[in-house]
């Protein structure tokens, strides 16, 4: 046995400017202090790991303590907290080396140095943590002072490394007894204001939040004295085959992931090798998130490196995948220095593609086999999957085939694809026609839809706010063009009624005395629309509105003016029924111009009512609506 008792204190300056650096670390590169919990950890099974590679060559290292483990010690009265761990150990120079110089990693000397020796066979580089040698110093953030105790594996030396952080350190042997018989023991002197980190309640939530799946057991003793107890197995569910995962394993890992009670609708695992290596686990809920239409629609998968939580804040899927809840767990994701701000990188959009289409295509297959239980997703998350038809047009596609419609020719309570709306159209048609609202019932009762009902034309309807959005920009689905059945001319004079013996058949014509009423509402009303025509979509309403040809839609400005972006609202076209019996008495009767004012007036109040809208003045319709009844109960 070799004596080091005798050994001087070695006394040193870090190497840099470390003062400085440590300030700046401790109070710019971590946003939050209990990271120094997960650096430390990591740190940890990254010994424990090199112990196991080394073991190989080398079993006695392992000596009779073979199982791998972390311990956190907690004494809150004296305000301190030790983590320790039973890996490789560090010798003097190993903690001169890698404690003495800033951002030098003895991590990534280790594989530099097993790499160039070609020796790497049966080493794991995916659980080796560290990679830019400063996390340990994080430690400051939350201690006046930090020790560490290491010994290496298969030594009788022992030593300590001490600093206060202000920009040197101490290196000097320690006693057998006060260090760990293998391995690290760090052992930080909690700041007034950190005490609370020595307290079980507040290390267990940060240990299962971000180093809960770390592959290193971890324990912890909440006080001197006390028998350490497991916190974590060292176990992740995403890296175990799915053939050993059962359904309510899925489910409870999910319960605990995203904090629901629900049961998933749809599970993905996956495991992706290559070019890229990652392994992803997401989940569809079976009921909607409270947060579905957070206005910042941010996602919920969380991105874990080698098993250690790094953030939730990655957009690992597109927006309008927000419901999904899951995670991504990879060795390859390059990270800045404190691990919280990930670099735009191809490999981050490699993951974002790859986990994104392996989402889309277990949706299209549980629609496939599972149509009830996908109607019910439909039904929780369609509004929001729809965003993707308006912001993904690489998927456009894909997700036009995904989505679930209400038309008029399904049931009340029916879905129908764009895929069976194209299979039944008919042999004449040209367009997949859409009525856009914010009101199923209204939309299904809508004056538009009278000529297309007339001739078996199905109609979708359309009821979330995003539908006037894609259906304005999606570029068809199978090569059939989306319309608008508001807007423009109805172009139906080349499809038959059902009834093809119903003498009105043809497209209307508008009699002399109809289209002098025609011109007549052209001029009272040219301050509110645009045109006044006959209508080839009426068959039972006497008016309706639609827009110009070359605007958009009636709902869709109708939201950009609630949003203040319409600018210049264009003035809708206002469509008369020739066939009606009002109109056509309207258009016989010899009333005198004020009176006929006043009913072409309240045809375009009329109009407005019917679409959803509130009349303008409705001081004005009050007193037109009296002199009308008025004239007509004298003329009884």
């Amino acid at each position: 046995m070799t004596d080091t008792s005798s050994a001087p204190v070695e006394h040193h300056v870090f190497e840099a400017d470390v003062a400085r650096l440590l300030t700046l670390m401790v109070h710019s590169v971590y946003s939050e202090r209990d990271v120094f919990l997960r650096e430390l950890i990591s740190n940890a099974a990254d010994a424990c790991e090199k112990l196991r590679y080394e073991a190989i060559a080398e079993p006695a290292l392992l000596g009779d303590d073979p199982q791998a483990r972390i311990t956190l010690a907690a004494d809150h009265e004296g305000g301190t907290l030790s983590v320790s761990d039973n890996g490789i150990g560090m010798s003097r120079d190993d903690l001169a080396e890698s404690l003495g110089t800033i951002a030098r990693s003895g991590t990534k000397a280790f594989l530099e140095r097993v790499t160039a020796q070609g020796g790497d066979k049966g080493l794991d580089g995916d659980r080796l943590i560290g990679q830019f040698g400063i996390g340990f110093y994080s430690a400051f953030m939350v201690a006046d002072r930090v020790e560490v105790f290491s010994r290496r594996a298969g030594s009788d030396e022992a030593w300590r490394w001490s600093s206060d952080g202000s920009g040197s350190y101490e290196i000097a042997p320690a006693a057998l007894e006060d260090a760990p018989a293998r391995g690290t023991r760090v052992v930080l002197t909690l700041k007034d204001d950190a005490k609370s980190f020595a307290e079980r309640a507040k290390l267990e939530r940060i240990v299962k939040a971000q180093s809960g799946h770390v592959p290193v057991p971890i324990l912890i003793a909440e006080k001197p004295g006390a028998e350490p107890e497991a916190m974590t197995d060292g176990s992740a569910l995403w890296a175990k085959p799915k053939a050993e995962i059962t359904p309510e394993d899925y489910a409870d890992f999910y319960r605990g992931l995203s904090g629901q009670y629900d049961e998933p609708a749809l599970t993905v695992h996956f495991r992706a090798e290559g070019r890229h290596e990652y392994s992803a686990l997401a989940f569809v809920p079976g009921a909607r998130p409270f947060d579905l239409f957070d206005p910042d629609r941010k996602g919920r998968v969380k991105l874990y490196v080698k098993r250690v939580f790094i953030t939730d804040d990655a957009e690992l899927l597109p927006r309008y995948l927000r419901f999904v809840r899951g995670l991504v767990d990879t060795a390859d994701l390059p990270l800045n220095v404190s691990r919280e701000m990930i670099q735009e990188s191809p490999i981050l959009a490699a993951i974002r593609k790859g986990l994104t289409n392996r989402v889309l295509t277990g949706l299209e297959k549980l629609a496939e086999s599972e149509p009830d239980k996908f109607a019910a997703v439909w039904r929780d998350f369609g509004g929001v999957l729809k965003e993707g038809i308006y912001e993904d047009f690489e998927r456009q596609e894909q997700l036009l085939g995904l989505a679930r419609f209400r038309t008029t020719e399904a049931g009340t309570d029916d879905w129908r694809t764009l895929k069976d709306y194209v299979a039944s159209m008919k042999d004449t048609q040209q367009a997949i026609y859409f009525l856009a609202g914010d009101d199923l019932d209204r939309l299904r009762t809508s004056p538009q839809l009278e000529g297309f009902r007339a001739r078996g034309l199905e109609v979708l309807l359309l009821c979330d706010p995003v539908d006037s959005f894609w259906a304005a920009t999606a570029q068809g689905f199978q090569g059939k063009p989306f319309r608008s059945v508001t807007q423009g001319a109805a172009d139906l004079a080349d499809i038959p009624r059902l009834d093809a013996a119903d003498e009105n058949d043809a497209a209307p014509e508008a009699d002399a005395a109809t289209a002098t009423l025609i011109a007549f509402a052209k001029t009272v009303l040219e301050e509110a629309v645009s045109d006044v025509r006959a209508s080839e979509r009426l068959t039972e309403s006497a008016v309706c509105l639609v827009a110009p040809e070359g605007g958009p839609d009636r709902q869709l400005e109708r939201i950009l003016k609630g949003a203040g972006q319409a600018g210049q609202a264009a003035k809708p076209v206002l469509e008369i029924n020739p066939r009606h019996a009002l109109v056509k008495a309207l258009a016989a009767a010899s009333a005198d111009t004020a009176l006929r004012e006043d009913a072409v007036r309240l045809l375009y109040d009329e109009a407005l009512i019917l679409d959803g809208e509130r009349v303008g003045d409705a001081r004005g319709f009050s007193e037109r609506l009296a002199r009308v009844l008025q004239q007509a109960l004298g003329g009884a």
